[in-house]
This record gives structure tokens, sequence and C-alpha cells, in this order.
């Protein structure tokens, strides 16, 4: 990994959540995107470049207004969620065999869910497409850690050089995508035994919540797939204390190896660019939690906190973390 310039953490935490936070008076224009909408319901539930509006084969069920610059998804009143999502699954499977969008190429018969207003599902959406459309996605993460006599000593794990994603970078001990009908425990037990090879039973008695951070990310050339999609995200976050004797250990291929950092060193990695941006601002967290960064020591402590945990203006659900 070739060092950066490096960042302040004001710096870091912006590199996650970038999309400015002056364009909510006409987000349409300021985004140069089109608000994706659902009839019956007045919430905008994401954002669409108007470059993936103008490539895709949009079938009946979808109206678009130009002036407005808005796509709305036109089903029955009495539409179910799954006819809802088999409508949005339809429109996306013929694009992946029209090959226009290179992000379809990824799909992985998952799927996030879309939230209304009441917290009810309205829909479900293949998880590779959801920054197609820019709704809202959850995921947790989890930073392991042994404390030694200089300092507790976090489990770093580096990305594997062939990941579609955000390759070789540094990233939290475990972490992944939170699918539909997932409880944040049960996502976190289940990346915590496939990255880490950490057993459930570890993680239901030693997981600690760090609580939820929200960002508003726009995806550069890293993430994958077409630059300059909206991703919208919430994260659960945790810390678990290891003994210094267990060592994580890759059991899937997404995770190269797992490295000790100190807390100097996981702030150095940081201030250098080397963490994957959603994991970055999960060590900060951390750091934070840890009283490390503090208003008295951190410039810019406040805007900081606002980056961590931005009010996001789509409907989101938060579960129970625990």
């Amino acid at each position: 990994m070739v060092s950066q310039s490096r960042q302040r953490i004001l710096d870091i935490v912006k590199g996650c959540d970038n999309l400015p936070h002056d364009h909510s008076s006409d987000p349409a224009e300021a985004t140069k995107s089109y608000i994706f909408k659902l009839n019956g319901f007045h919430d905008p539930l994401g954002y669409i470049p108007r470059s993936i509006v103008e490539r895709i084969a949009w079938s009946k069920w979808w109206s678009l207004d130009h002036q407005e610059r808005s796509i709305t998804l036109f089903t029955p009143a009495a539409a179910t969620t799954d006819a809802r999502s088999k409508i949005v699954e339809e429109t996306l499977l013929k694009n992946k065999e029209l090959g226009t969008i290179s992000l379809l190429q990824n799909w992985r018969n998952e799927t996030f869910p879309v939230y209304g207003p009441e917290g009810q599902v309205l829909l479900n959406v293949e998880r590779c497409a959801s920054a197609l459309f820019g709704i809202v996605t959850y995921g947790v993460q989890l930073i392991c850690y042994a404390n030694h006599e200089d300092g507790p000593r976090l489990w770093i794990a580096k990305r594997s050089e062939k990941k579609q994603t955000y390759a070789g970078m540094l990233d939290t001990t475990a972490a992944g995508g939170l699918g539909s009908g997932t409880m944040p425990i049960d996502g976190l037990i289940s990346e915590a035994e496939e990255e880490a090879s950490i057993p459930a039973e570890t993680v239901r008695s030693k997981a600690e919540s760090m609580g939820e951070l929200t960002y508003f990310h726009i995806r550069g050339d890293k993430a994958g797939g077409e630059s300059g999609l909206f991703q919208p995200e919430v994260e659960y976050t945790y810390t678990m204390e290891l003994d210094q004797d267990f060592i994580p250990k890759p059991k899937d291929t997404e995770v190269e190896c797992f490295r000790s950092f100190t807390v100097g060193e996981a702030l150095n990695a940081l201030k250098e660019g080397l963490f994957k941006p959603n994991s970055a601002i999960v060590i900060v967290q951390f750091l934070i939690k840890r009283g490390i960064l503090t208003p008295e020591n951190e410039p810019g402590y406040d805007e900081i906190i606002s980056h961590l945990h931005r009010k996001l203006e789509f409907p989101i659900f938060i579960q129970p973390s625990l």
C-alpha cells in the first residue's frame, strides 16, 4: 500500500460523508440526479444520477418526469412488498441482459430493504443495484481489540487484492451489509465468523455496541462499477475485547490477513488514507469512544461528529443493535 499525504481527521470523515450538506433545498438540481419515488408515498427514497436514468430501459411501471427530475414506480394501491420488489427485479434483470450497466454484472441474489416512513418495508432491491437507486443501505462493522500494557491493540483486516471494491485497503475486523430481514446482531455474528473465524458464542457474549453511524457517500472509482452513484448508509458499529492469545484468521477470500495495530499505528494509517472510507469512520468512532479524540485535542471536533451522525433525508429504520 502506497502512503499518501497525511489527512486531518475531519478530512477523513468528510471523505466518507462527502455529499455536500447544503444540497437539501433542491436536491435534484444540486445533485444533478432524479429523485426515486414510490406512488402513494410522499418521501423520496433515493437519488438516481441522470446518466443512469438515461441508460436504463424502464418498463411500463415507471414514470419519468424530466421537469421535476423524478422517477416513480407506479404499482396498484394494493400492491404488496413482494409485488413491488418483483417489478424492480424484472427491470434490473432486463438491463443486466442488455449489459449497459456494469454494476449489474455483480448480481448477488441478495436484497436490501427500502423502508417507508412507518418503518415498513416498501420493497426489496437486489444488493448490487442498491447504489443505482441511491437508497439507504445498512451494514455492521466490528472492531476487535486486546488490552496490553501499552494500551489496546486493534485487529485490522487487509482486504484481498482481488476484491472488486476497495481492493487491498485496510478494514475493520469484520464488516458486511445487512440484507433484508437480517437483525444487526445476526449480521454481526455471520460476518465475524465468515471473515475472522470468531465463534458465534464469543460475539453474543462479548460484543458491545458503539451505536449507529449515518453518512451519505458518493461512490468513487475504488467502489467498483459506475462512479458517482449515491450511497446513504446506516452502520451498526461494535467493539469486542479478545484475549491476547486469540488471533483472528481469514475464513473466506475477502480478507488477505489480519494485523495487530497499536492506537498510534491505526491513527497513522487513517491519516495516510489506507482505510476503506466507511471503515475509516468506524476507527474514528472507536477513538472517540475511547477518549483518544476529544474536543480539546482534535480541531473541528463538532464538525467531525456532524459527519458521523448525518441526518438522512430518506426514511430509515433503526433496529435494536443487540
